[in-house]
């Protein structure tokens, strides 16, 4: 399975195709007819994204993956975040997820180490794109049309079909939070897919957070991270 490689490839690609002149491709619900157009593989990409966020939110999105360039950059904001709360913490960790030894970056990980990293952002990346409400049968049909784009494997379309079924559980979600760090990144990721000022998606995260044991301390770091690098982009 190789959710890493899906997984950066999708926010790569969303800066080039949602970041402008994709109005045709998410103002639809049906992306196929885009299929030949000029931007290629990262409007499919775009496609699949914004199906998978809705419209609104993939366009907000779109700006955010600019700032932040994948997979990679994600992980170096929410590790940034992380070690400011540490040491305002006096290095206690109190209110965060227990027993982690010092972080890895996640660029450096081992394949094995960076596959669960991979699935574990892409999970909390897909339950909060569903945490609206908006993703039905049929959306679902056609976002797992625009993954197979992708050139996603068997086992990769599987694991992410399954996601997609899934009801939404941020408990489920948590679980695969290994190390404060990574839980971090995972609420990142969070909160770029979700609308902070939707009451549904509010109440998703703040039940997220709470799971991922991430007190308001570190929660306000995250959101920090998130607004300067949108004042800087």
């Amino acid at each position: 399975m190789n959710t890493h490689g899906f997984l950066d490839q999708l926010l790569k690609t969303a800066q080039q195709s949602l970041g402008g002149g994709m109005e045709s491709l998410t103002g639809s619900k049906d992306v196929k007819g885009a299929v030949g157009g000029p931007f290629g593989k990262g409007a499919l990409v775009g496609g699949a994204l914004g199906l998978l966020l809705g419209n609104r939110k993939a366009r907000k999105m779109g700006g955010k993956v600019a700032v932040y360039g994948g997979l990679a950059a994600l992980g170096v904001m929410a590790y940034k975040a992380y070690g400011e709360y540490q040491k305002q913490k006096s290095g206690t960790g109190t209110g965060t997820v227990a027993g982690s030894m010092p972080a890895t970056p996640p660029a450096a990980l081992p394949p094995p180490d960076a596959e669960n990293h991979s699935q574990a952002i892409l999970k909390a990346l897909i339950a909060a794109a569903k945490a609206d409400g908006h993703v039905d049968d049929r959306e679902r049909e056609l976002i797992e049309g625009e993954f197979r784009r992708i050139d996603a494997d068997p086992q990769t379309q599987q694991w992410l079909h399954a996601e997609l079924q899934k009801p939404l559980d941020p408990a489920e979600i948590a679980r695969a939070a290994t190390t404060p760090e990574l839980a971090s990144e995972m609420y990142l990721a969070s909160l770029l897919a979700a609308d902070e000022q939707n009451f549904m998606e509010r109440a998703y995260l703040d039940e997220l957070a709470r799971q991922l044991k991430i007190d308001d301390a570190l929660k306000a770091k995250l959101e920090q991270q998130l607004r300067d690098a949108e004042g800087v982009g």
